[in-house]
């Protein structure tokens, strides 16, 4: 039986990648901050170890993965959006809360966890078509989103030699409690259900690149090789409360 260790697994993609890859035949591994949830899935799911810490915590990520021994599968999912609504008055706390935890975090879970990884293992980041333009009021979400996409793409070149896949995910707009924050429209948005599945799909063929739904990102490169003043005019317009 192989082993998938997902963080962020107690709601939106991540819990519903659990099921996906529980479904399926996998042990699994559940990370998160939810105690509550995490418990209840212990009494729902056969094959499953809960794992409840706080990943931006370096210690506390240390003394959580050490009983892990071996994966196969390591999906960092968990991130967390925030926007800057004043650019004049910049947040640095709500900068450097976004970047922790959506950047620096996973560098600990890395350190801790790559070695675990089987040769022939995957490792799994789920970004955010953000990065493909940028948007108003995302300069925290989307300037860690994209450092992760940076640390996907170089973590794939110097993994090739240790047989280890790395897929880069870059979801749309997908239903969570985190885009059910959101005031502005978000076109052609997806379930978490129908997320997780895009995900395994391509993580089983060991894709090195996912984005999801198709019309939303086809149309956001397109827009990306207009003139700037073109494409932030259509990305002002289209994301004002």
């Amino acid at each position: 039986m192989k082993t998938v260790l997902i963080t962020g697994a107690t709601s939106g993609i991540g819990e519903a990648l659990l099921a996906r890859y529980h479904q399926q035949g996998f042990y699994v591994i559940a990370c998160g901050r939810n105690r509550e949830k995490l418990a209840a899935y212990l009494d729902h799911y056969e094959h499953i170890q809960v794992l409840a810490f706080d990943m931006t915590n370096k210690d506390e990520t240390e003394e959580a993965v050490k009983t892990i021994e071996q994966l196969d599968i390591l999906i960092l999912n968990a991130g967390d959006c925030a926007y800057i609504d004043d650019a004049r008055a910049f947040d640095p706390e709500l900068f450097s809360r976004i970047v922790t935890t959506n950047l620096i975090a996973p560098g600990y879970l890395l350190h801790y966890l790559l070695p675990k990884l089987t040769s022939g293992g995957q490792l799994v980041f789920i970004s955010s078509s953000a990065t493909i333009l940028p948007f108003p009021r995302a300069e925290a979400y989307g300037a860690s989103k994209a450092g992760l996409d940076y640390l996907a793409n170089s973590l794939r070149i110097d993994l090739t030699r240790e047989n280890i896949a790395v897929t880069l995910v870059h979801p749309g707009f997908i239903k969570t409690p985190l885009t059910d924050r959101n005031t502005f429209a978000m076109p052609f948005m997806l379930s978490s259900e129908q997320a997780a599945r895009e995900i395994f799909d391509g993580v089983s063929r060991r894709k090195q690149y996912l984005h999801f739904p198709w019309r939303l990102t086809l149309i956001l490169k397109f827009l990306a090789l207009l003139p700037d003043v073109v494409w932030q005019k259509v990305i002002t317009r289209n994301t004002e409360a």
